[in-house]
Protein backbone atom coordinates (compact mmCIF):
# COMPACT_ATOMS: atom_id res chain seq x y z
CA UNK A 1 0.00 0.00 0.00
CA UNK A 2 1.49 3.34 -0.97
CA UNK A 3 1.68 6.35 1.28
CA UNK A 4 -0.66 9.33 0.96
CA UNK A 5 2.19 11.53 0.18
CA UNK A 6 3.48 9.63 -2.85
CA UNK A 7 5.87 11.11 -5.30
CA UNK A 8 6.83 10.35 -9.00
CA UNK A 9 7.95 12.19 -12.11
CA UNK A 10 10.46 12.02 -15.00
CA UNK A 11 14.28 12.72 -14.88
CA UNK A 12 16.04 12.75 -18.14
CA UNK A 13 19.80 11.76 -17.76
CA UNK A 14 21.65 14.00 -20.70
CA UNK A 15 25.73 14.55 -21.43
CA UNK A 16 28.10 14.28 -24.07
CA UNK A 17 29.10 9.94 -25.41
CA UNK A 18 31.01 8.12 -23.34
CA UNK A 19 30.46 10.17 -19.31
CA UNK A 20 28.80 7.18 -17.91
CA UNK A 21 24.80 7.93 -18.35
CA UNK A 22 24.00 4.48 -18.85
CA UNK A 23 26.24 2.93 -16.19
CA UNK A 24 24.58 5.18 -13.68
CA UNK A 25 21.24 3.88 -15.01
CA UNK A 26 22.12 0.49 -14.68
CA UNK A 27 23.94 1.26 -11.17
CA UNK A 28 20.10 3.33 -10.47
CA UNK A 29 18.13 0.29 -11.41
CA UNK A 30 20.58 -2.09 -10.08
CA UNK A 31 19.97 -4.26 -12.89
CA UNK A 32 21.79 -4.24 -16.54
CA UNK A 33 18.68 -3.06 -19.30
CA UNK A 34 21.14 -0.42 -21.04
CA UNK A 35 24.47 -1.55 -22.88
CA UNK A 36 27.61 0.01 -22.28
CA UNK A 37 30.88 0.09 -23.56
CA UNK A 38 33.98 1.88 -23.58
CA UNK A 39 33.11 2.94 -26.69
CA UNK A 40 31.54 6.87 -27.59
CA UNK A 41 26.96 6.40 -28.86
CA UNK A 42 26.81 3.23 -27.31
CA UNK A 43 23.43 4.08 -26.43
CA UNK A 44 21.48 4.74 -29.72
CA UNK A 45 17.68 5.61 -28.70
CA UNK A 46 15.92 6.68 -25.54
CA UNK A 47 15.37 4.06 -22.77
CA UNK A 48 13.48 4.30 -19.92
CA UNK A 49 14.14 2.86 -16.44
CA UNK A 50 11.95 3.27 -13.40
CA UNK A 51 13.01 3.19 -10.16
CA UNK A 52 9.89 2.20 -7.58
CA UNK A 53 9.36 1.90 -3.87
CA UNK A 54 6.77 2.49 -1.18
CA UNK A 55 6.84 6.16 -1.49
CA UNK A 56 7.68 7.22 -5.26
CA UNK A 57 7.86 6.37 -8.51
CA UNK A 58 11.10 7.78 -10.38
CA UNK A 59 10.91 7.35 -13.87
CA UNK A 60 15.27 7.77 -15.53
CA UNK A 61 15.30 8.29 -19.09
CA UNK A 62 18.69 7.43 -20.54
CA UNK A 63 19.48 9.75 -23.79
CA UNK A 64 21.99 8.99 -26.40
CA UNK A 65 25.21 11.25 -26.04
CA UNK A 66 24.96 14.67 -27.36
CA UNK A 67 27.55 14.76 -30.28
CA UNK A 68 28.52 16.45 -33.62
CA UNK A 69 26.02 14.02 -36.15
CA UNK A 70 27.55 14.02 -39.04
CA UNK A 71 25.15 11.22 -40.40
CA UNK A 72 21.43 10.18 -40.32
CA UNK A 73 21.62 8.17 -37.59
CA UNK A 74 23.55 10.11 -35.50
CA UNK A 75 21.63 13.13 -36.10
CA UNK A 76 18.53 10.70 -34.75
CA UNK A 77 20.20 10.00 -31.73
CA UNK A 78 21.06 13.54 -31.05
CA UNK A 79 17.59 14.71 -31.99
CA UNK A 80 16.09 12.02 -29.24
CA UNK A 81 18.77 13.42 -26.74
CA UNK A 82 17.33 16.87 -26.82
CA UNK A 83 13.73 16.29 -27.06
CA UNK A 84 14.09 14.23 -23.48
CA UNK A 85 14.65 17.89 -22.73
CA UNK A 86 11.22 18.73 -22.92
CA UNK A 87 8.04 17.96 -20.74
CA UNK A 88 10.24 16.21 -17.40
CA UNK A 89 10.50 17.33 -13.83
CA UNK A 90 13.89 17.36 -13.32
CA UNK A 91 17.50 17.14 -15.23
CA UNK A 92 20.23 15.28 -13.96
CA UNK A 93 23.17 16.50 -16.52
CA UNK A 94 26.46 13.85 -16.02
CA UNK A 95 29.93 15.44 -17.01
CA UNK A 96 33.47 13.78 -17.04
CA UNK A 97 34.79 14.88 -13.53
CA UNK A 98 38.11 14.03 -15.90
CA UNK A 99 37.60 15.65 -18.74
CA UNK A 100 38.38 19.69 -19.76
CA UNK A 101 35.32 22.21 -18.89
CA UNK A 102 33.19 22.31 -21.68
CA UNK A 103 31.14 25.83 -20.82
CA UNK A 104 29.29 26.01 -23.91
CA UNK A 105 27.71 22.32 -23.34
CA UNK A 106 26.79 23.57 -20.55
CA UNK A 107 25.07 26.90 -21.40
CA UNK A 108 23.79 24.82 -24.16
CA UNK A 109 21.96 22.11 -22.45
CA UNK A 110 20.91 23.97 -18.93
CA UNK A 111 20.10 27.18 -21.61
CA UNK A 112 17.92 24.56 -23.23
CA UNK A 113 16.20 22.65 -19.95
CA UNK A 114 12.79 24.14 -18.35
CA UNK A 115 13.20 22.63 -15.35
CA UNK A 116 15.88 22.54 -12.28
CA UNK A 117 19.20 20.92 -12.78
CA UNK A 118 21.10 18.27 -11.15
CA UNK A 119 24.98 18.36 -11.57
CA UNK A 120 26.38 14.47 -11.68
CA UNK A 121 30.42 14.82 -12.02
CA UNK A 122 30.90 11.43 -12.73
CA UNK A 123 34.62 9.69 -12.79
CA UNK A 124 35.26 10.96 -9.68
CA UNK A 125 37.95 7.77 -8.87
CA UNK A 126 39.85 9.35 -11.88
CA UNK A 127 40.53 12.14 -10.89
CA UNK A 128 44.21 13.36 -9.92
CA UNK A 129 45.06 15.51 -8.15
CA UNK A 130 42.27 15.10 -5.87
CA UNK A 131 42.52 18.73 -4.86
CA UNK A 132 41.36 19.35 -8.83
CA UNK A 133 37.79 18.36 -8.26
CA UNK A 134 37.14 21.95 -6.33
CA UNK A 135 38.55 23.60 -8.95
CA UNK A 136 35.99 21.83 -11.77
CA UNK A 137 33.12 22.44 -9.32
CA UNK A 138 33.84 25.80 -8.51
CA UNK A 139 34.03 26.44 -13.04
CA UNK A 140 30.87 24.84 -13.05
CA UNK A 141 29.29 26.81 -10.39
CA UNK A 142 30.40 29.81 -12.44
CA UNK A 143 28.42 28.95 -15.32
CA UNK A 144 25.44 27.44 -13.92
CA UNK A 145 23.21 27.72 -10.53
CA UNK A 146 22.51 24.21 -10.04
CA UNK A 147 19.99 22.50 -7.64
CA UNK A 148 23.08 20.45 -6.74
CA UNK A 149 26.77 19.29 -7.46
CA UNK A 150 26.69 15.51 -6.79
CA UNK A 151 30.39 14.49 -7.56
CA UNK A 152 29.63 10.41 -7.72
CA UNK A 153 31.17 7.14 -9.31
CA UNK A 154 29.11 5.28 -11.37
CA UNK A 155 31.32 2.26 -12.11
CA UNK A 156 31.83 1.47 -8.17
CA UNK A 157 28.39 3.45 -7.20
CA UNK A 158 29.92 5.83 -5.06
CA UNK A 159 27.81 8.31 -3.75
CA UNK A 160 24.91 7.34 -6.33
CA UNK A 161 22.62 6.79 -3.42
CA UNK A 162 22.99 10.53 -2.61
CA UNK A 163 22.24 10.92 -5.58
CA UNK A 164 19.10 9.25 -5.82
CA UNK A 165 18.14 10.86 -2.91
CA UNK A 166 18.27 14.67 -3.97
CA UNK A 167 16.57 13.41 -7.09
CA UNK A 168 13.57 11.85 -4.86
CA UNK A 169 13.50 15.08 -2.73
CA UNK A 170 12.99 17.14 -6.12
CA UNK A 171 9.65 14.73 -7.16
CA UNK A 172 6.40 16.17 -7.00
CA UNK A 173 3.35 14.55 -5.44
CA UNK A 174 1.94 12.27 -7.94
CA UNK A 175 0.43 8.60 -9.21
CA UNK A 176 2.96 5.57 -10.09
CA UNK A 177 2.75 5.34 -13.87
CA UNK A 178 3.90 1.99 -14.27
CA UNK A 179 3.87 -1.41 -12.34
CA UNK A 180 6.15 -1.13 -9.86
CA UNK A 181 7.30 -4.59 -10.62
CA UNK A 182 9.12 -3.26 -13.86
CA UNK A 183 12.39 -1.84 -14.17
CA UNK A 184 11.63 -0.21 -18.24
CA UNK A 185 9.04 0.14 -20.56
CA UNK A 186 10.69 -1.23 -22.85
CA UNK A 187 9.91 -4.91 -24.42
CA UNK A 188 12.49 -7.53 -23.39
CA UNK A 189 13.33 -8.42 -26.88
CA UNK A 190 14.47 -4.54 -27.01
CA UNK A 191 16.86 -5.07 -24.13
CA UNK A 192 17.69 -8.37 -25.70
CA UNK A 193 19.13 -6.68 -28.83
CA UNK A 194 20.62 -4.15 -26.47
CA UNK A 195 22.95 -6.41 -25.08
CA UNK A 196 23.72 -8.61 -27.86
CA UNK A 197 24.85 -5.32 -29.76
CA UNK A 198 26.72 -4.21 -26.27
CA UNK A 199 28.63 -7.56 -26.70
CA UNK A 200 29.88 -6.54 -30.25
CA UNK A 201 30.68 -3.19 -29.06
CA UNK A 202 33.29 -4.12 -26.39
CA UNK A 203 34.42 -7.37 -28.57
CA UNK A 204 35.20 -6.48 -31.89
CA UNK A 205 37.55 -3.70 -33.57
CA UNK A 206 36.73 0.03 -33.45
CA UNK A 207 35.99 -0.40 -36.88
CA UNK A 208 32.79 -2.23 -36.42
CA UNK A 209 30.45 -1.12 -33.99
CA UNK A 210 29.37 1.90 -35.39
CA UNK A 211 27.87 -0.09 -38.25
CA UNK A 212 26.32 -2.58 -36.56
CA UNK A 213 22.98 -3.26 -35.25
CA UNK A 214 20.74 -5.65 -34.12
CA UNK A 215 16.98 -7.10 -34.96
CA UNK A 216 15.16 -9.72 -32.80
CA UNK A 217 13.79 -11.94 -35.49
CA UNK A 218 12.04 -14.32 -32.99
CA UNK A 219 11.20 -14.51 -29.04
CA UNK A 220 9.29 -17.52 -27.86
CA UNK A 221 9.14 -19.31 -24.16
CA UNK A 222 9.09 -23.23 -25.27
CA UNK A 223 7.47 -25.70 -23.15
CA UNK A 224 9.93 -26.28 -20.55
CA UNK A 225 10.49 -22.76 -19.71
CA UNK A 226 13.38 -22.37 -21.78
CA UNK A 227 13.22 -18.82 -24.05
CA UNK A 228 14.42 -19.14 -27.65
CA UNK A 229 15.78 -15.85 -29.32
CA UNK A 230 16.68 -15.57 -32.56
CA UNK A 231 18.85 -12.41 -33.87
CA UNK A 232 20.49 -10.81 -36.76
CA UNK A 233 23.27 -8.25 -36.48
CA UNK A 234 23.25 -6.05 -39.15
CA UNK A 235 26.54 -4.54 -40.74
CA UNK A 236 27.11 -2.40 -43.48
CA UNK A 237 30.17 -4.18 -45.40
CA UNK A 238 31.39 -7.73 -45.90
CA UNK A 239 34.48 -7.26 -43.97
CA UNK A 240 32.84 -6.41 -41.11
CA UNK A 241 30.45 -9.47 -40.87
CA UNK A 242 33.72 -11.50 -41.34
CA UNK A 243 35.41 -9.74 -37.97
CA UNK A 244 32.03 -10.44 -36.74
CA UNK A 245 31.96 -13.63 -37.52
CA UNK A 246 35.37 -14.88 -36.49
CA UNK A 247 37.59 -17.21 -37.38
CA UNK A 248 35.91 -20.65 -37.53
CA UNK A 249 33.16 -19.00 -35.76
CA UNK A 250 35.22 -18.38 -32.91
CA UNK A 251 33.75 -14.09 -32.61
CA UNK A 252 30.45 -14.72 -32.79
CA UNK A 253 30.38 -17.92 -30.71
CA UNK A 254 31.94 -15.41 -28.10
CA UNK A 255 29.68 -12.50 -28.71
CA UNK A 256 26.72 -14.56 -28.10
CA UNK A 257 27.98 -16.67 -24.74
CA UNK A 258 28.65 -13.10 -23.37
CA UNK A 259 25.11 -12.30 -24.19
CA UNK A 260 23.64 -15.50 -23.39
CA UNK A 261 24.83 -14.68 -19.61
CA UNK A 262 23.37 -11.42 -19.95
CA UNK A 263 19.69 -11.79 -21.28
CA UNK A 264 19.60 -14.92 -18.88
CA UNK A 265 20.17 -12.73 -15.65
CA UNK A 266 17.77 -10.20 -16.75
CA UNK A 267 14.72 -12.92 -18.02
CA UNK A 268 15.86 -15.23 -14.53
CA UNK A 269 15.71 -18.61 -16.75
CA UNK A 270 17.15 -20.54 -19.13
CA UNK A 271 17.69 -19.41 -22.92
CA UNK A 272 19.03 -20.64 -26.13
CA UNK A 273 20.17 -17.66 -28.21
CA UNK A 274 20.70 -17.88 -32.10
CA UNK A 275 22.87 -15.38 -33.62
CA UNK A 276 23.02 -14.31 -37.68
CA UNK A 277 24.81 -11.50 -39.12
CA UNK A 278 23.57 -9.87 -42.64
CA UNK A 279 25.01 -6.91 -44.81
CA UNK A 280 23.08 -4.58 -45.54
CA UNK A 281 24.54 -1.47 -47.23
CA UNK A 282 24.40 2.18 -45.61
CA UNK A 283 21.56 0.93 -43.07
CA UNK A 284 22.18 3.86 -41.22
CA UNK A 285 21.35 6.22 -43.79
CA UNK A 286 17.98 4.07 -44.47
CA UNK A 287 14.77 5.47 -43.54
CA UNK A 288 12.76 2.30 -43.38
CA UNK A 289 15.65 0.51 -41.30
CA UNK A 290 15.96 3.51 -38.79
CA UNK A 291 12.25 3.03 -38.38
CA UNK A 292 12.42 -0.76 -37.97
CA UNK A 293 15.31 -0.86 -35.37
CA UNK A 294 13.00 2.55 -33.18
CA UNK A 295 16.17 5.21 -34.33
CA UNK A 296 13.64 7.03 -35.58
Amino acid sequence: MKNNNFKSGFVSIVGRPNVGKSTLLNRILREKIVAVSDKPQTTRTVIRGILSDETSQIVFVDTPGIHEARNRINRAMVDAAFNALSGIDLLVLVLDATARVDEDFVRQITGKAGCPVILALNKIDLVEPKERLLDVIARLTAIYKFEEIVPISAQSGSNVERLIELVHSRMPEGVAYFPDDILTDQPEKVICAELIREKVFRLTSDEVPYGTAVMVDAFKERENGVVAISATILVERDGQKGIVIGKKGAMLKKIGEQARRDIERLLGTRVFLELFVKVQERWTERTAVLRELGYE
